[in-house]
């Protein structure tokens, strides 16, 4: 038995599930009456989404069925931070959505402190984007893991925690 147990926390989510609610939200938004002549486009990048429309209207319909095709597939809404809609070329609205990926060094610091208050017989260790939290007990870690679950409504980012042993 290893001295040691440990987890990892950190915030990612599947690539091609949110390519999938993309591409079903532009299949719907092609269908849908109200959305067919607004001229959208949603342009999908590795760090962001870019959503354009013919009015602010219609924007906030694109992303209210992006966000319930997102829901279905399983992704959290915590991964999508909303830029202002800006004006594009040709009286057209566009919205720069960042995608959420990773635990930021201060959020990193924060859940650390959550932690270590909390239990103070585990170790959280930062290492670059994710935390891993180390400790002799897998009682204590299974005990930060349902602590975290709890708080999950307080963390601004989606977490998932790996590599349990």
């Amino acid at each position: 038995m290893p001295a040691e147990n440990s987890f990892d926390i950190v915030s990612d989510f599947d690539q091609q599930e949110l390519v999938n609610a993309v591409d079903q939200t532009l299949r719907e938004v092609q269908t849908r009456y109200d959305l067919k002549d607004a001229g959208v486009t949603i342009t999908l990048t590795k760090t962001e989404l870019i959503i354009e429309a013919d009015s602010e209207m219609s924007l906030r319909s694109v992303r209210d069925v992006l966000e319930t095709k997102a829901l279905r597939r399983k992704l959290s809404l915590k991964i999508f931070d909303y830029g202002k809609p800006t004006d594009a070329s040709g009286g057209r609205v566009r919205q720069v959505v960042t995608l959420r990926r990773g635990i930021d060094s201060e959020l990193a610091k924060k859940l650390s402190k959550m932690i270590r208050d909390r239990f103070p017989k585990v170790q959280p260790r930062i290492q670059g984007d994710s935390l891993r939290v180390a400790g002799k007990s897998r009682d204590e870690l299974q005990a930060v893991i349902a602590f975290l679950r709890e708080r999950e409504g307080e963390i601004p980012v989606p977490l998932q925690m790996t590599n349990y042993r």
